[in-house]
C-alpha cells in the first residue's frame, strides 16, 4: 500500500464519518419537523372551533350593542321630553305658585303683626283656646321690633 492509497483510505473514512453525522442531523431535523407538523395540526384543530365561537361572540356582542344603542336613543328622547315637560310646567305653574306663596307669606305676616298688636294692647291677659290656656306672648326686645 502506497502513501496515496493510505491517504485516500483516510479521506474515505473521514468522509464516511462526516456523512453519518450529517445523516443523524437530518434524521433529527426530520423528527423535529414531523413533531412541529403534528403540533400545528393539533393547534389548527383546536383553533378553528375557537375562532368560530369568537366570531359568534362578536356577533352576539354587536347585537347587544345595537339593542343598547336603541335603548340609549329612546332614553335620550324620554329625557328630552321630560325636560320639555319640566320647562312647560315651570312656566305654566311657576309664576302663579310664586304669587300664591308670596300671598301666603303676606297673610302670615299680617296676622302675626295683628296678634302682636293685640298682645301689646292687653299685656296681662292670657289667650285661651277652648280646653287650654296659652301663655302670654313674650315681649320683643327693642332692637328686633321692626323685623319679622
Amino acid at each position: 500500500m502506497s502513501g496515496g492509497e493510505v491517504a485516500g483510505l483516510l479521506v474515505a473514512v473521514f468522509w464516511a464519518i462526516l456523512v453519518s453525522f450529517l445523516a443523524v442531523a437530518l434524521v433529527r431535523l426530520a423528527q423535529a419537523l414531523s413533531a412541529a407538523t403534528r403540533m400545528l395540526n393539533a393547534v389548527t384543530d383546536r383553533a378553528v372551533p375557537l375562532l368560530g365561537e369568537a366570531s359568534a361572540a362578536v356577533r352576539s356582542a354587536q347585537t347587544q350593542l345595537d339593542r343598547v344603542d336603541t335603548i340609549a336613543s329612546d332614553v335620550e328622547d324620554v329625557a328630552a321630553s321630560a325636560s320639555a315637560l319640566s320647562a312647560t310646567v315651570a312656566t305654566t305653574f311657576g309664576g302663579p305658585l310664586v304669587k300664591v306663596a308670596a300671598f301666603g307669606y303676606g297673610v302670615r305676616r299680617a296676622l302675626a303683626r295683628r296678634d302682636s298688636r293685640d298682645a301689646a294692647a292687653s299685656p296681662g291677659t292670657a289667650r285661651t283656646v277652648p280646653g287650654r290656656a296659652l301663655p302670654v306672648p313674650r315681649r320683643r326686645r327693642a332692637g328686633r321690633q321692626g323685623k319679622d
